[in-house]
């Protein structure tokens, strides 16, 4: 009998686990944004990338770009999620660079918890929990500062239900 696929099964089940242990004794996550170690930016001094996703960055409200948010059923699963901007030019070339006036991209969160970047006006999301779900997006700057106006940030969100 040949114990080929057998061997390779177990060894892909503890292999994974002995991978799985192993980054968790280092402290890797698997979560989304991992602020511990602000050197994976290139940040200069510790903690200066963490701020730079807290401290919002202020813009004029004269100058200030505009958001809206739209979620529809996508006909085969999930959602599509829909960004309209206004004065706000998506930057995905500039990500993490320093900041220009008026572009960046936006970050997306799914029950307060965020699920990613966007840099585009699309964006599919699937697997959503079953309930009330918000979706929210934030508009940032190049750096990850997400833009205010008068200490609010420039957010959007749609609460739909998923059943």
């Amino acid at each position: 009998m040949d114990r080929s696929l057998p061997l390779f099964v177990l060894g892909l089940i503890f292999g994974g686990g002995l991978g799985f242990a192993i980054a968790a004794s280092m402290g890797f996550t698997f979560d989304d944004h991992d602020h511990s170690n602000p050197a994976h930016h290139g940040a200069d001094v510790a903690g200066d990338h963490a701020m730079m996703h807290e401290a919002p960055l202020e813009v004029l409200a004269a100058e200030a770009p505009e958001l809206s948010v739209t979620l529809t059923p996508d006909p085969m699963a999930g959602y599509n999620l829909q960004v309209t901007t206004r004065n706000f030019t998506f930057s995905p070339m500039n990500a993490s660079g320093a900041h220009v006036a008026g572009e960046g991209h936006a970050h997306v969160y799914v029950n307060g918890r965020k699920v990613g970047r966007l840099y585009g006006e699309w964006m599919h999301l699937d697997a959503l929990p079953k309930g009330d779900v918000e979706v929210a997006v934030t508009l940032n700057a190049n750096d990850h500062r997400p833009l205010a106006v008068g200490g609010t940030p420039i957010t959007a969100s749609q609460t739909i239900t998923v059943e």
